[in-house]
This record gives C-alpha cells, structure tokens and sequence, in this order.
C-alpha cells in the first residue's frame, strides 16, 4: 500500500461531518417568496395535478378535493392545502441502524449523501467499463459508511442485476454495509410493503421503526403534474408506518416543464406539494422531506445538462420548502464530464459545493458520480471527499476567545520575534495546516504526486480493506428471507 493509502486508518469509520454555516444568510424576502406561494397554490386550484391511484383519489374526494375519476385530475382548494400542509412536522429525526448515526433534522446542520443510481462502474479491479452489480453496490456501500463526508445513504449505483425487485436488494446491501441512516428508492405498494418489513426487523419492532426510522423513501412525481399509482401508494405504505417519504421533482426546463426557471419551480412544486396533502390527510403528522430538483436540457439535442454556468436561482428551492413548512432535500455538484478528474469535474462540483453551507437545507445529495450522475468510479468519489471538507469549514467562523486571540503570546514574542518556539504555536500549528491530496510532506521536505493516482489508491484501500460494523445474523436472515420472498411474488 502507497503512503497516501496506509495513512488512512481503516479500523473505524470517520466523524460524520455535516456541511453548514455559522452565518444564516437568508436570499428571499417573505414577500418574493409568497408570490411563489400563491402561484402554486394558484395551480393546484385552477388547473390540477392527475393522479394514477384510486386509493388517493378516494383519500383526497372524501376530504374535500375536486376529483374528475374520468381524468384523475384533482383540483385543490387553497384551504385544503394549507389545513394539509400544517399538520406535517417541520423537522424530525432520521433513525440509523444502531441510534448511534441518527440525524436531527432541528439542528440547522446540512446531511449530505451521493449521488444516485448509477448506471456505470469502472470495475477498480479489472478496469472494465460494464453495469453495477449487488456486489458493486455492497462495496460502495462500505465507502460511504467510512467517510464522514456522506453522513447518510443513497444507492450510488443500482443493483441492475437484481431485475425487479433492485431497490429492495439494494436495501439489503445496504443495511449489511453500513449502519447510516438509508434512503431508498423503492416504488409501488407490494415493494413497499417488503422495504416496510425489512426496515421493522432492522429497527426492533413497529414502535421501534416509528420512533427512530432506520430508512426513508425518495419518490419521485412524474412532469408536468402527475402522481403516478406506484409512487403515490408506495408513500401511503411508507407513511402509514412512519417512515419518512421524500418526494423529488425533475421538470426539465422546456420539455417536461415551463423554459423559465420561475415557472418551472411553480410546476414541479405544485406536483410536491400535491403529493404532501394526500399523504397528511391519509395520515396526519406523517414526517415528509420536499425536494425539488429541476435540470437543463441542452435545447440543440434534449439531454439532460447537469452542470450549466447560469446558476440563477440556486437558493430558491431549499428556502421556498420551508417557506411551505417542510424540511428540505436539496441538489448540489454533479459532472457533465465522464472522466474524473479533469479540470471540468473537479470545476462543477466545487462551485456548488462551497455554495450549498449557505442554504439551510437538512439534506442534499452532491458527491461521487460522473457523466451525468451515471459512471462509479472510487478516485472521482475520493476527489468529490476532497472538495467537500474544503467547503465544510469554508462558512464556519473562527473560535474568539483569550487563548485563539493569542495576546499574551504576541507580547511575549515582540516585535521582530519567532513563534516558532513557542507552546502555543505547538498547540495550534495543525489546525492551520491542511494538505490536499496528493501533497505529502516528509523530513525533506514537501512532495507531490498526481491526485488523481492517490485518489484511486485510496479509494480502492477502502473498498478492499474496510470493514463495517456487522448487522446481527438473525437480522440478515431475516433481511434474506423477506428479500427471497419478494423476490418470488414481484419478478415477472
């Protein structure tokens, strides 16, 4: 093993480190933001979102919606919404496998994970380019479970080999992998049902799961207006035991959404919050996550542009859910470029990374895939670490008291003194002193190697040479057996 490589310790996960700012800035006015408001409320009542389930049509007709049952569209009177709206809490807690990595969604503090669902890995044994696999997913998932950059889990790759049942084997992956806090992506009443059953095992029990959810869901509404049947009952399923739902957004601005940015967020807003409604009126008090995450489309070809340089409007998506009264997922980084690092990679993640302290959300997904959120590989993962523990102290304030403002040292030394000698300089030196990767620095002197090259040792030693903390073999026979029986009734 390199240098680089054997300094890491591999015998215990990092320190969770969350990303925030010791300054809240806020970037809309109640008035901009009430505008916002009253536009998508303005939707939900004129023109209505469709629903593909008859069950939340049943929901939202018995509590006062407008339901046209030849469409599935449901039209929304603004009291409704807000009587919904106000029954969901602000903030909760999202439980992990053994309490000891839970996170309060209270404590102003940004929780960050991956990205998602990739397509791609570049096998870090074999270098070949090829689908991910369970096992692929399982070793990343011991990645994610030692770096304190990433402080709950997403799939960063797909399980593809797993057909139909991937997100419930990805699951199982995962709570054999590392003890975080887990969102899946589980879609559809039956698949739900069995991530339901595996999260109880893991919890201990019903009130267990309830009190400390060891999971949570991200589901996804389909644009423009639409709640598709699998992801609306998935939610219920969720909510109804006390898992915590996230639902995401995509409008694509010109093609599935408005071309202005304004009118895409009224859009896919109103899709969120018409989901929020027939869930609290469902279920009252369910705990639900909002994230809305709009993307480009390159308007020569239609595909999808990850990484634009018009970032106007940034801040709007993360203080306009909690303008509605909901915790808030936000997006952050993410590469156009397939290759990790290159100067385009490593320039598109940092801009937003160092921006997303400065917006408040309680979660965010930023780091670890490239061309489009679709190719794995460990050095671009270990490159994304680098750039976030720059922007996890870039909006921290510095500790202001008598031993930091130093003022006994500077009268000892004087003027055209050394501090080099003195016990206060020993005390402190190393927090001043960060080194980036790839920069070493030994007895003579200071020396560099290429960091792509340090990256990837490190991240293979990882891989290879971490071991999490073992979920209980009953747990995984359990997680085994509910995994076989989905397996048995959903493959086709």
């Amino acid at each position: 093993m390199s240098g680089m490589a054997s300094q890491l310790d591999l015998t215990v996960r990092q320190p969770l480190l969350p990303l925030g700012s010791d300054f809240r800035v806020g970037f809309y006015d109640e008035a901009k933001l009430d505008r916002y408001r009253d536009a998508v409320l303005a939707v939900l009542e004129r023109t209505g979102v469709r629903f593909g389930s008859e069950k939340a049509l049943a929901v939202l007709e018995e509590h006062g919606a407008q339901v046209d049952r030849a469409s599935g569209v449901v039209r929304f009177p603004p009291d409704l919404v807000t009587r919904a709206l106000a029954s969901a809490p602000r903030s909760f807690w999202l439980g992990s496998r053994d309490g000891a990595l839970d996170l309060d969604l209270a404590n102003g503090e940004t929780y960050n994970t991956t990205n998602g669902c990739g397509t791609e890995v570049i096998d870090w044994r074999t270098g070949v380019r090829r689908p991910p696999t369970k096992d692929d997913l399982a070793a990343i998932t011991r990645l994610i479970d030692y770096l304190g950059s990433v402080q709950f889990w997403w799939p960063n790759v797909a399980a593809a080999d797993c057909g139909d049942t991937h997100t419930l084997h990805e699951l199982d992956a995962a709570w054999n992998n590392t003890a975080k806090h887990l969102q899946g992506m589980v879609q559809g009443e039956r698949e739900a049902r069995y991530a339901v059953e595996m999260a109880t095992v893991v919890a201990g029990g019903p009130e267990q799961l309830r009190r400390r959810p060891p999971m949570s869901d991200l589901i996804g509404t389909v644009q423009p207006l639409v709640n598709d049947k699998d992801g609306i009952e998935a939610a219920l399923v969720f909510a109804e035991a006390g898992i915590p739902v996230c639902f995401v957004t995509m409008p694509t601005y010109g093609t599935t959404a408005p071309a202005t940015k304004a009118g895409a967020y009224v859009m896919g807003f109103a899709e969120l919050v018409s989901a929020t409604v027939c869930v609290q009126l469902a279920h009252p008090g369910a705990p639900v996550i909002l994230f809305p995450l709009p993307v480009h489309a390159d308007p020569r070809t239609a595909a999808l542009v990850t990484a634009p340089l018009n970032h106007r409007g940034l801040f709007l998506p993360g203080e306009l859910v909690h303008h509605f009264g909901l915790p808030a997922m936000t997006g952050y980084a993410g590469t156009d470029d397939d290759l990790p690092g290159t100067w385009l990679a490593a320039a598109e993640t940092a801009h937003t990374v160092m921006l997303a302290g400065l917006v408040g959300s309680e979660l965010m997904t930023t780091i670890g895939l490239t061309n489009r959120y679709q190719l794995f590989t460990p050095e671009h993962m270990m490159l994304d670490d680098d750039l976030y523990h720059r922007a996890a102290n870039a909006f921290r304030d510095l500790e202001l008291d008598e031993e930091t403002l130093a003022l006994d040292v500077i009268d000892a030394v004087g003027p055209g003194g050394h501090f080099l000698a003195q016990a206060h300089t020993r005390r402190h030196m190393k927090e001043t002193v960060e080194r980036s990767i790839g920069q070493q620095i030994g007895a003579d002197g200071v020396h560099y190697r290429d960091p792509l090259e340090v990256a990837r040792e490190r991240g293979v030693a990882i891989l290879e040479g971490y071991v999490p903390e073992p979920l209980g073999e009953d747990k995984q026979r359990e997680l085994r057996r509910i995994v076989a029986a989905a397996d048995a009734a959903l493959r086709d």
